[in-house]
């Protein structure tokens, strides 16, 4: 029988450190957290073992919903284009085309179905200064979105949003956080490659906030 009294919230887990950090955040805020992963044809798909991972880690319920992105569109999805290994203005070829609305999309009709309060994403600075649903306008003009176009009007969560990767680190540090379990780097192989973009902010992340990323072998 589920319990009505508990705060509910939905966590969007792709299984990074960001995610995580997000996912323990809530739970130590006393929400009962309901993890969804996405399969959308990602090619590091490892990102989703590693978020049912973080999941079970966290003694949270998840599911993982397979959706498709016929059109491709992004260096996430098609073997074309190839993926940054350098960090550069605008907006990257690792950019999912609408992702971010695709994905809170389902997760406010998951929430609307479960009686859960809240949409947790892990939205932050350094996410937005590249990519368009990141930014804080899109988020609040989507928690206004909810408001008037849902019965229950779920609120977006996003305790990340104004802070840097090193400051993420030091509060999942806090939270205990997982971080051995998470995965960042957009190509799926054994060891992250130490090239793109998202290697290059998790390890700028690590040294700034002093600590060791479990990841890295010596």
């Amino acid at each position: 029988m589920k319990n009505n009294r508990a705060k509910q919230a939905v966590v969007l887990l792709s299984g990074g450190l960001d995610s995580a950090t997000v996912l323990y955040f809530a739970k130590a805020k006393g929400y009962l957290c309901h993890c969804l992963i996405f399969n959308y044809g990602q090619l590091h798909k490892k990102e989703i073992y590693r978020a049912v991972r973080i999941a079970r880690a966290a003694g949270c319920a998840y599911k993982i919903l397979k959706i498709n992105f016929p059109w491709k569109g992004s260096a996430l999805l098609d073997q074309k284009i190839r993926i940054p290994e350098k960090v550069n203005r605008g907006i990257p070829a690792t950019y999912v085309p609408s992702r971010n609305i695709i994905f809170l999309s389902f997760a406010a009709s998951f929430a609307e179905t479960i009686g859960a309060q809240a949409i947790f994403i892990g939205a932050h600075a350094q996410d937005y200064s590249g990519y368009p649903d990141c930014r804080p306008e899109f988020l609040a003009a989507f928690g206004r979105m909810l408001k008037a176009g849902t019965c229950s009007g779920p609120g977006i969560l996003a305790p990340l949003l104004h802070k840097n990767k090193s400051q993420i680190i030091l509060m999942g540090a806090k939270l205990g956080v997982p971080f051995g379990l998470t995965w960042s780097c957009y190509r799926g192989e054994k060891n992250p490659c130490a090239k793109c973009d998202s290697c290059y902010y998790r390890a700028k992340g690590f040294k700034g906030a002093g600590l060791v990323d479990p990841l890295i072998k010596k």
